[in-house]
């Protein structure tokens, strides 16, 4: 009976314990599918300063997420230099990724910082309290990105 106890106690730890050790992917995609960043096409916020829905026949597979556009054109400059277009952090909240989370986004609560895009979780308070921090929040979530996610397994040492 001791024996038992102590091996449904590890059985029961392991279980609820689990999560918290757990990477999230390294691009949010959200929970029933595999597309970045809402299907928003992450280009047309460099080229027309505003979020842009992306088509389903123009996609590409980068990160194990299906990243659409708008054009031909911006899935051809995307596939040139996807770090320099995907937004921040995998798509995730910026301002929940300094506070080492994840969290979803909406596309219409984006900044480009040093040609860098950023989304948050909304505008109202979110992104305000991002805009009051960045720079910091910047730093952390620069650090917290590649210890909660599993986006070093892309990177090349």
């Amino acid at each position: 009976m001791n024996k038992f106890v102590k091996y449904l106690s590890v059985v029961v730890f392991t279980l609820f314990t689990l999560p918290a050790f757990a990477l999230d992917d390294a691009v949010s995609t959200g929970v029933f599918n595999d597309t970045a960043i809402d299907g928003y096409d992450t280009v047309a916020y460099f080229t027309k300063g505003k979020p842009v829905k992306g088509d389903k026949k123009i996609q590409f597979l980068w990160r194990d997420a299906n990243w659409r556009f708008a054009s031909q054109e911006n899935l051809d400059l995307f596939k040139q230099n996807p770090e320099m277009y995907a937004a921040q952090y995998g798509g995730y909240c910026a301002w929940a990724m300094a506070g080492g989370k994840t969290a979803g986004i909406d596309p219409d609560a984006w900044h480009i910082e040093n040609g860098k895009l950023y989304l948050n979780y909304n505008k109202n308070v979110v992104q305000k309290d991002w805009f009051s921090t960045m720079e910091a929040d910047i730093v952390s979530a620069d650090k917290n990105y590649p210890e909660i996610t599993d986006v070093g397994k892309y990177l090349i040492n």
